[in-house]
């Protein structure tokens, strides 16, 4: 069960029964999953990634990645992971 113990009572008391609330808790596990592979494709390209990420080095006020890799992983309702541009990254969470 992906819904903590508050959110299932709500969900009860709303005339949902053990079943139906175990039913929309894997529909909640799919539906991360798909944005975590929807965000992999994303990032799967070749083409150059644009951020506004301030660096160090730099007075752009938008950088340019050659490359990104996202690394992401999936529990339930949590996403996971961190995404990467060219050495330079940000943890993933939602």
């Amino acid at each position: 069960m992906h819904f903590d113990p508050r959110v299932q009572r709500a969900l009860k008391e709303a005339g949902l029964d053990a079943d139906a609330v175990a039913d929309a808790s894997d529909r909640v596990a799919e539906l991360v999953a798909r944005d975590a592979d929807r965000l992999r494709e994303f990032f799967d390209g070749d083409d150059p990634y644009y951020s506004d990420m301030e660096m160090a080095h730099s007075a752009a006020s938008r950088q340019e990645h050659a490359s990104a890799d996202v690394d992401l992983f999936t529990h339930g309702s949590d996403l996971r992971g961190y995404l990467s541009l060219d050495g330079w990254g940000v943890p993933v969470e939602g």
